[in-house]
């Protein structure tokens, strides 16, 4: 059964960091696109920011120059680097893999951006 656990979640002040994780139990986790989505409480699911199996990387323009995303393909675990955290970025933060028919999605962490 694959699982997507994401971790990393918590309260922190604007301005701050917070670096997530999600660790994939999927054979073949390298050949996986895997992009992170956020969800807002009254707001519709959005795009974060993603990287390819081949390491390509890309972001949504609200995050582009703060977030970070990277894999570690030998541990099976993407990662969201979050800096320069803003009350916006507040959201439930799903990572997802794809792979032509495949696709999954983990069960979100919570992120709190408030002083």
């Amino acid at each position: 059964q694959v699982q997507l656990v994401e971790s990393g979640g918590g309260l922190v002040q604007p301005g701050g960091s917070l670096r997530l994780s999600c660790a994939a139990s999927l054979s073949s986790f390298s050949i996986y696109a895997m992009p992170w989505y956020r969800q807002a409480p009254g707001k519709e699911r959005e795009f974060v920011a993603r990287i390819t199996s081949t390491g390509g990387t890309n972001y949504a323009d609200s995050v582009k120059g703060r977030f970070t995303i990277s894999r570690d393909n030998a541990k099976n675990t993407m990662f969201l680097q979050m800096s320069s955290l803003k009350p916006e970025d507040t959201a439930v933060y799903y990572c997802n893999a794809m792979h032509i028919v495949f696709n999954y999605w983990g069960q979100g962490t919570q992120v709190t951006v408030s002083s």
